[in-house]
């Protein structure tokens, strides 16, 4: 016999379908961790804080759909998220709360230590950062003579394709650091990490620049969505 669905109302007292939900999964994740939950379960944990009552599984559900994973829902700008039907503002801003939180734990693990003994570390905060933004970003990670990271910073920021880069700039605040060699770092928000001529050419312009003043160009990485390119593992460089 076919089911047949009841779309009358409820009675007063009747429960509605999610009431329990919150617990039960706030002792799961108690009991678990991260790992005993599907990716739209821990983001509904996320949506708790900001939505404080009803069923928050369908917001969690569409970001993900629209996003395409847990990680590109955190690194939405606000304005997408804003997009989702039962995210408001104040959900858009936890969210992104988190992330930047989740960025700097990342950092940290990697800011003030050796690059070689780190360097997976490095590439997972390279990835992190900068694989699903929907702007070129130009980062210049900066080292001493130990090779030990004593900066990270954002040098410029462009269009879809493009970043301006000024060879002089990258090397003045190389020397204003004190540092001994650099990492270039950029993403292309095409996903796709294959260095451009323009990136080569760029790359070979900051290289003679630093030469000049004694300052070493290690690497300089592709970022894309679920890969980098590393120009001295290229041959590049």
């Amino acid at each position: 016999m076919a089911a047949i669905e009841d779309d009358s109302p409820r009675a007063p007292d009747e429960k509605p379908h999610w009431h329990g939900h919150r617990d039960r999964l706030r002792e799961r994740f108690a009991r678990a961790g991260a790992a005993g939950l599907q990716d739209y379960e821990l983001l509904e944990l996320l949506l708790f804080r900001s939505k404080v009552r009803g069923d928050v599984k369908p917001a969690a559900k569409a970001m993900l759909a629209r996003f395409g994973g847990f990680a590109e829902t955190l690194a939405a700008p606000i304005e997408r998220l804003l997009e989702i039907d039962g995210v408001g503002e104040a959900t858009a801003l936890e969210l992104k709360i988190v992330h930047a939180a989740a960025l700097k734990l990342v950092q940290e693990r990697v800011l003030r230590r050796p690059v070689i003994s780190s360097w997976d570390e490095l590439l997972a905060y390279c990835r992190a950062s900068m694989a699903d933004e929907k702007i070129e970003q130009f980062r210049i990670l900066f080292l001493d003579k130990k090779n030990i990271l004593i900066a990270d910073e954002v040098q410029q920021k462009g269009t879809v394709d493009h970043t301006p880069v000024y060879p002089r700039e990258v090397v003045k605040r190389a020397l204003e650091l004190s540092a001994s060699a650099i990492i270039l770092v950029h993403n292309h928000p095409s996903g796709d990490p294959t260095p451009s001529r323009a990136d080569i050419e760029m790359t070979n312009q900051i290289v003679k620049a630093a030469q000049t003043l004694g300052v070493r160009v290690h690497d300089h990485l592709v970022i894309g969505h679920r890969s980098q390119a590393s120009f001295k593992g290229l041959g590049l460089l």
